[in-house]
């Protein structure tokens, strides 16, 4: 028996999956037709997901994550009040491992390794 992949990126996919553990794509795009909707029609960002959230955990108060996003002027703020005195730091954690965390152009940041091509 071959191994499934998916068709978005490529990647080997386990028998039970329901959503490629890569890119996030659904598997069988019936089952989820609007999820494949949204991400054909909306750009997203190319910035990794996992990345803002590991930097957004570990120095979330000092801003990096919104560095690496490219969002310097609020990277300043949040370096100069410890991430908006915590409750923007947790706002940006939660927002980041929800998907709804944008770049400087407004973008998303969805994909949790680099986007494909």
């Amino acid at each position: 028996m071959r191994p499934r992949r998916c068709e978005r990126c490529g990647q080997d996919l386990l028998p039970d999956a329901i959503y490629c553990k890569q890119c996030g794509e659904p598997v069988d795009a019936t089952r989820h037709p609007h999820r494949r909707a949204i991400q054909d029609e909306e750009e997203v960002s190319d910035r990794s997901r996992l990345i803002a959230l590991l930097l957004c955990a570990l120095l979330g108060y000092l801003g990096f994550h919104r560095f690496y996003v490219g969002k310097f002027a609020t990277g300043i703020l949040w370096l100069l009040t410890g991430g908006l005195f915590g409750v923007g730091y947790l706002v940006d954690t939660i927002l980041i491992a929800a998907g709804g965390f944008r770049d400087r152009h407004g973008l998303r940041l969805i994909y949790w390794d680099e986007a494909p091509p």
